[in-house]
């Protein structure tokens, strides 16, 4: 019998990513990147969190809020395999899915107290957009949900850095020096979509309140511009 489910989103991202472009493809990455969990108000309840302070890692559910279609194909192309072989959609980790939902893992750097938000988790490693709906969080379990002798099908291996990356040092002094690692790590993972060679064109993306511009020429990402949006 048919069934639809209501989900209530519990807590949302607050990261350095305006939008989808430029997110790593997948939690773990970047770890130097820190995010926090802000809760929505009817889940600020510190009693939720009693005993999390145990595990050095998270689970992540959330929605695909940026990606979400009508419909659904039961085949998509995986950017790991350049755009162009189609693989059934769940045998991928596509947000274009019949739900959009997504899972990361996350270290949990530390649950703090604010005065804005109540209290929040502090993350690294996280591969969510500024503002992304959180369905759920649950703890990390090192006996069941590490498996060393799995296989990891067409992605068995993790996708690196790629690139090297090029920025004049007046450039990366506009980005805070604890931002600066982050976003050379996401920069040499090559956010560009997979099916485009265009020496020419110049991509931007939001980063922790900057517009960074760059191109890439083989195999250096040249970063064109950073600034703040309205400059």
């Amino acid at each position: 019998m048919p069934q639809e489910f209501t989900m209530k989103t519990i807590a949302r991202m607050h990261s350095d990513f305006a939008g989808k472009f430029g997110v790593p493809r997948q939690s773990g990455l970047v770890e130097a990147l820190e995010s926090l969990v802000v809760f929505e108000p009817e889940y600020r309840s510190p009693a939720a969190l009693r005993g999390l302070e145990g595990f050095s890692h998270v689970w992540l559910v959330w929605a695909f809020d940026q990606a979400a279609r009508e419909g659904w194909s039961p085949t998509v192309r995986p950017p790991r395999l350049g755009g162009n072989a189609r693989l059934g959609v769940f045998a991928t980790r596509s947000p274009f899915r019949p739900n959009p939902i997504a899972l990361s893992a996350v270290t949990l750097a530390g649950i703090e107290e604010t005065r804005q938000w109540g209290t929040v988790l502090r993350v690294r490693g996280a591969d969510l957009a500024d503002g992304t709906p959180i369905l759920d969080i649950k703890p990390y379990l090192p006996y069941a949900d590490c498996r060393p002798e799995a296989l990891g099908g067409f992605a068995s291996a993790p996708a690196g850095e790629t690139l090297k990356v090029e920025c004049p040092a007046e450039l990366w002094e506009k980005v805070p020096p604890r931002r600066r690692e982050a976003l050379r790590a996401v920069l040499a993972l090559d956010p560009r979509p997979r099916y485009q060679e265009d020496a020419e064109r110049v991509y931007g993306f939001g980063f922790a309140g900057l517009e960074v511009r760059f191109s890439v020429e083989g195999e250096v990402l040249h970063v064109r511009e950073i600034e703040k949006p309205g400059d």
